[in-house]
């Protein structure tokens, strides 16, 4: 932990603090249980932020036996903070039953938040200026009495200082003269620009010189990041955000996107050694504990951060990365794609088949095979650019079939006889119906090395239940399909002209829980153009094992 930081102004060291389970839980549509909480903190533990604020023990019980389990984890990286409001108007801190339950956390910081706006005090909170300035103090000072790391939000900071400037001040220097720790400066309406965020830093660091100094910033105006990146610039120390970027209303800064940032263009160390490259696994770690998906074009770490679709692009980055990369993708964990298409060019597909077979080269006739065969199937619908699966399985096609027909011998292991042949399916739906877990029934006949297998399934879909029925047939010759899951699953209509008759393009994405992968199909037909997505998926699964195996032997 770096309590090392002594001056806003002067400090190499940036300390993060991720509020994912406190103000990222506050986002539409996210909800933790217990147990994901603990694992939250367990990979916000293991990237090495500062602090976890895990939540408002004051609000819910589910927070408060939160807190009680989580006194036993051991933590290498990280301390927990819970967070809360100044005492109630009124009352003494000692007899406020919310900021006993901050101390009942038992937690080594404490997060208080107050009104720097005057306009909250007079219209939201409803009290004089002078009783807002005194819960501030006295709250600052009795959790520093109690042994607290005591940081104070100060709420709407920004818009307070632009409303009534010496108010604003007065607010952070009562929290500060009361034995704060840390001041954060709050964007808590999301509204300001870079420029103002600069500006108030730099006020207040003039107004309480040799403090540590923190931001906080919401995303209502596109900037949250700018912001931040802001405000380090002009002295902040201390960062808040949430990991992913989820939170109340546009969001939180996303520490996956501003971390980097920081560390790599700033210069200013954030995490712990060699833990920046953990950033992209762990954010989609967290993602996937939060049941959401990490945005393809958020910064650093999205799939699309260091995706290359153009020709032109591709040619440029294969001699010299930083001519179309800002960063080697590999420092946040990341890794370059080459999106195949059909304005992908030659070296860009070349790039990606040498990585089945690294003997081909630009020049050689299966890349002209498949840049052609790529321009047939888009002008058809197909679209790889998203389904690395499909495009794999399209690239050992095509190399075993040149191989096949020049030098049959050195086919083998590109491409294995078919795994499986579908020989009938069926898919019948019933609206509506009686069942109350399913509407849909699946049956499907397979052939596998010469022996059929019949299985059925039901779903909650047409393609949920052929998914099922067909890896129920397949799992009796292929164990391991039974920890394959559809994880995504999306339809396009590739020319609305033609009503109900147009093609579909449907893209799913699989997971086996520790590798994704993509996959494609089109067709008039919705559930033939999903089973030949399905499809591939099966045999991408099947295929990868075999060249698993192959490598650690």
């Amino acid at each position: 932990m770096r309590d090392t930081v002594v001056n806003s102004n002067t400090v190499s060291v940036v300390e993060i603090l991720d509020t994912t389970l406190r103000d990222g839980a506050q986002g539409e549509g996210i909800s933790f249980s217990l147990q994901d909480k603990i694992a939250v903190v367990r990979a916000l533990d293991e990237l090495g932020v500062s602090w976890i604020e895990a939540g408002n023990p004051g609000s819910n019980p589910k927070d408060l036996e939160f807190f009680r389990l989580a006194g036993k984890l051991k933590l290498e990286n990280s301390k927990l903070c819970a967070f809360g409001p100044t005492r109630k108007k009124g009352i003494k801190s000692e007899d406020d039953p919310q900021l006993q339950s901050l101390l009942d956390a038992n937690t080594p910081g404490v997060v208080f938040f107050g009104k720097s706006w005057d306009l909250h005090v007079t219209e939201v909170l409803r009290v004089s200026l002078e009783e807002n300035i005194a819960m501030i103090a006295e709250t600052a000072a009795f959790l520093k009495a109690h042994g607290k790391t005591v940081i104070y939000d100060a709420e709407h900071f920004f818009d307070g200082w632009l409303a009534n400037s010496e108010y604003a001040l007065s607010t952070v220097k009562a929290a500060l003269d009361a034995g704060a720790d840390r001041i954060v400066l709050c964007d808590t309406n999301g509204g300001c620009f870079p420029d103002t965020i600069a500006d108030g830093v730099r006020a207040v660091a003039e107004k309480v010189p040799g403090t540590i100094l923190g931001i906080h910033t919401h995303d209502d105006s596109g900037f949250a990041s700018a912001n931040a990146a802001a405000a380090v610039k002009a002295g902040c120390r201390h960062v808040q955000g949430t990991l992913v970027g989820f939170g109340e209303r546009c969001g939180n800064t996303s520490l996956a996107a501003l971390i980097p940032s920081i560390e790599i263009k700033i210069g200013l160390p954030c995490l712990p050694g060699g833990k920046l490259e953990l950033i992209y696994d762990l954010t989609r770690q967290v993602a996937e504990i939060a049941n959401v998906s990490v945005p393809d074009n958020l910064p650093y770490v999205g799939g699309h951060a260091f995706s290359h679709k153009a020709g032109m692009h591709a040619d440029g980055i294969l001699k010299l990365s930083r001519s179309f990369e800002h960063i080697d993708p590999s420092l946040v964990g990341n890794e370059r794609s080459f999106l195949m298409s059909e304005v992908g060019g030659r070296s860009a597909i070349a790039e990606r088949v040498k990585k089945i077979d690294p003997s081909i080269t630009r020049d050689h006739p299966v890349i002209a095979e498949l840049a052609r065969k790529l321009k047939e199937l888009e002008a058809e619908g197909w679209q790889f650019e998203g389904a690395d699966g499909s495009f794999e399985l399209l690239v050992r096609r095509e190399i075993a079939a040149q191989l096949a027909a020049q030098l049959p011998a050195q086919n083998a292991g590109l491409l294995p006889a078919p795994f499986f042949h579908i020989e009938a399916y069926r898919v019948v739906s019933e609206h509506p119906t009686g069942e109350t877990l399913a509407c849909s029934h699946a049956w499907v006949k397979v052939l596998v090395d010469g022996q059929h297998e019949i299985a059925a399934a039901e779903g909650d879909g047409p393609v949920n239940a052929m998914d099922g029925a067909l890896r129920r047939a397949l799992t009796r010759f292929y164990p391991q399909l039974g920890k394959v899951r559809l994880s995504d699953y999306k339809v396009r209509v590739i020319d609305g002209k033609n009503a109900t008759a147009a093609k579909v393009r449907v893209l799913i994405e699989s997971t086996d829980g520790i590798k994704r992968w993509a996959t494609v199909g089109v067709s008039e037909d919705i559930i033939d153009a999903s089973r030949a997505a399905l499809v591939d998926s099966i045999e991408y699964k099947l295929i990868s094992d075999i060249e698993q195996k192959t490598k650690v032997h």
